[in-house]
């Protein structure tokens, strides 16, 4: 019996998909093994250090290049 091990872009999409800070929201994630590129738009520094930090505990994910930008609040 063979044992299909998950590959990176598996586990990138798993950890994504589980995780709150990243789920839902308008943010792209590539892979260039075994760094991990991520832009787009997030609500608070908080969620981007959180999505980063989930990144980073991948399996195979070695550093993240994090080009996540916060959206900033208007005035009223």
């Amino acid at each position: 019996m063979q044992t299909c091990e998950a590959t990176l872009e598996e586990r990138i999409g798993v950890a994504a998909d589980d995780s709150p800070y990243l789920m839902g929201s308008n943010i792209s994630i590539e892979s260039d093994t075994p760094c991990v590129v991520v832009r787009g738009v997030v609500h608070s520094y908080y969620e981007k250090q959180m999505a980063q930090e989930t990144l980073l505990r991948v399996d195979g994910v070695e550093s993240v290049d994090n080009h996540l930008e916060v959206m900033r609040r208007r005035c009223r």
